[in-house]
């Protein structure tokens, strides 16, 4: 057997916040709990979490998936401790219909998906151009580093 990714976890301060920022940036949606449990709370409490570890948020639990079950599930778990430095792993997120299209086309593109991430709360960092290649580094509302090309 080999190894799959089943989902991605992100330590952050404010789940619920930080759950909604990514479901509507990867147009995703919030996962249900596993069938046995009509809530999260349910599963939590089944599972032994302490509630002191539930996010004190709109939602006990923040998990989103793409709707579509191409891409990981993404899970938001609050950690006391703040974020220090320069992420060890990102998210490389595609704006571009077309990854050979003209760089003009890429570039706009681009700079139309920056302008709708930073309507939901993300900063724009910096831009590199490289002959052909054009990618904007981005932030989310707690500072976690990803890309857009």
């Amino acid at each position: 057997m080999v190894a799959t990714i089943s989902q991605v976890t992100i330590d952050c301060a404010n789940p619920s916040a930080l759950a909604d920022f990514w479901v509507e940036a990867l147009r995703y949606e919030f996962a249900d709990p596993p069938k046995t449990f009509s809530t999260w709370d349910q599963w939590l409490e089944a599972a032994g979490v302490p509630e002191e570890e539930w996010d004190p948020g709109a939602r006990p639990y923040n998990k989103i998936r793409d709707p579509e079950d191409r891409g990981p599930r993404i899970w938001f778990q609050r950690v006391p401790e703040p974020k220090l430095g320069k992420n060890r792993f990102h998210f490389d997120l595609r704006a571009s219909a077309d990854p050979t299209a003209p760089l003009d086309q890429r570039k706009q593109e681009v700079g139309a998906e920056s302008a709708r991430l930073i309507a939901l709360g993300a900063q724009q960092i910096a831009a590199f151009e490289d002959g052909d290649h054009y990618h904007v580094v981005m932030q989310d509302p707690e500072g976690n580093e990803f890309c857009l090309a």
